[in-house]
């Protein structure tokens, strides 16, 4: 049974954390999960990510950037809904189907890519993931399993051309 919190109301704090309540995170906290998939509601529209689920100054808080407030559509001041979920994920976060089809394809390239941190992982994936047109994540999936392979862990690196 995958773990999941009912709806429940939050708002931004500072410049982009959102606080979860204590019931909702000691949840997962005490489950150990540090990475948590996410839902959020406000009005008709509805996004879903993967954070971390992080102590600061005696609450639970998850970073909620500039990126996801544009797209749900809300401002600082506004109120709006989180959802908790367990992370089912490999690796934190959803991989896009052309960076598994290059781990499929390049298994040498995988087995360096294995060897990163968990967060050198997320970082790869995400960096992937912001590209739209499907031919340039696998350009640049290719990309970064050709450097791991001539030695390259400097992720400034990773994803030039050399």
């Amino acid at each position: 049974m995958v773990l999941q919190t009912p709806k429940f109301p939050v708002h931004i704090t500072g410049t982009h954390g959102v606080i979860i309540p204590e019931e909702h995170a000691k949840v997962f906290a005490d489950a150990g999960h540090k990475r948590i998939h996410i839902k959020a509601f406000f009005k008709d529209n509805q996004i879903a990510f993967h954070g971390a689920l992080r102590l600061y100054q005696g609450n639970y808080i998850v970073s909620f950037g500039k990126r996801y407030q544009k797209e749900l559509g809300v401002f600082p001041t506004d109120f709006f809904e989180f959802q908790l979920f367990e992370n089912t994920t490999t690796y934190g976060v959803e991989i896009p189907e052309t960076m598994k089809a290059v781990m499929e394809s390049d298994t040498e390239g995988y087995s360096y890519f294995e060897k990163l941190t968990d967060g050198r992982k997320r970082g790869l994936i995400y960096y992937v993931k912001r590209f739209k047109n499907e031919q340039t994540q696998v350009d640049k999936s290719l990309l970064i399993f050709d450097n791991l392979k001539r030695g390259i862990t400097d992720p400034r690196e990773l994803i030039k051309q050399l």
